[in-house]
């Protein structure tokens, strides 16, 4: 397994926040927790309707979070794929919700640009054939439905450093230069395009909402991951241990550029917990939490009904 498992971001108030992936995207809300390392935070996951890896978009929602700075050592762009024939009807969606976008070719591509309420930076390229690959969709007609992610878009001050970890790590290879942008891809089509966007002298980035949080590539299993670990090891960074997320599991490094990489097992998803025809419905909550199960609801600002 090569590409993208899922993206993680931190967004302000949670409501907000449910209403535009639901009901704005059309995405799935396939879980419903809570941060595991600071518990009063929600953790929410968008997906198609099993919430595949390559589909998985996921924020810690802190309503009072300062706003970020978008700077090198970020994901400046989460990209989603589409069919090439319905940028047309994002477009026009997109004017009729009041969402801010732009229409650009890139990379020989149609790319929607947009922004959510909390100003993260999203795309959406229109890629012929997509309309043969599953989606979810509530209100959203299903042709035109998003498929999953594109890829991402790395905002750095050398791109060299962080392609040897795609190429020498993570399973990516060159396939295609635009000035200052380089492409490297796997043959996945969920999430199997990350660009580097070299912009030398720059600001550093700021983390808060409306920023990418780290960015997660798939690992079939333990052992695949504890492989693609050590060749991460073997070019001098730091990997931590294993972590337990319940729906995957999980080691986190930064990359030289200064992104936060996670590897994340494919095993065991998300109906672990919890039927597949009701994801997303029912607070979740992992075994050494449930506990305080009742003082966390009485932390946690309640969610209205969303779109199951």
């Amino acid at each position: 397994m090569a590409g993208i498992h899922h993206v993680t971001a931190i967004s302000g108030a949670p409501e907000r926040n449910l209403d535009f992936y639901t009901r704005v995207l059309g995405l799935r809300l396939v879980k419903k927790t809570v941060n595991f390392d600071d518990p009063g935070t929600y953790h929410l996951y968008y997906g198609n309707e099993h919430g595949a890896p390559g589909t998985i978009l996921t924020f810690f929602p802190w309503a009072h979070a300062a706003q970020g700075r978008l700077g090198v050592g970020e994901t400046q762009e989460t990209a989603f794929r589409v069919p090439s024939v319905s940028i047309g009807f994002w477009t026009h969606r997109f004017v009729e919700k009041g969402v801010t976008h732009a229409l650009e070719k890139r990379l020989g591509e149609a790319v929607l640009t947009f922004t959510d309420p909390d100003g993260l930076r999203f795309a959406l390229v229109g890629v012929a054939g997509a309309e043969g690959e599953p989606g979810w969709s509530s209100d959203i007609p299903a042709e035109h439905a998003i498929r999953g992610f594109h890829g991402v878009t790395l905002l750095l001050a050398r791109a060299a450093p962080t392609a040897q970890v795609l190429t020498g790590v993570l399973g990516f290879r060159a396939a295609g230069q635009e000035g200052a942008l380089t492409r490297y891809r796997t043959d996945d089509a969920l999430g199997g395009h990350v660009n580097l966007w070299e912009v030398g002298e720059f600001p550093t980035g700021r983390l808060g909402r409306g920023s990418v949080h780290h960015v997660a590539f798939r690992a079939a299993d333990d052992s695949a991951q504890a492989a693609m670990a050590r060749l991460a090891q073997n070019l001098g960074l730091h990997v931590t241990g294993q972590k337990d997320r319940n729906y995957f599991r999980s080691v986190y490094f930064r990359e030289p550029g200064g992104v936060l990489f996670e590897i994340a097992t494919d095993d065991p998803g998300f109906a672990v917990d919890e039927p597949a025809e009701s994801l997303g419905r029912a607070l979740k909550l992992p075994n050494f939490l449930e506990p305080r199960r009742a003082e966390l609801l009485a932390k946690l600002p309640p969610l209205g009904e969303q779109v199951a």
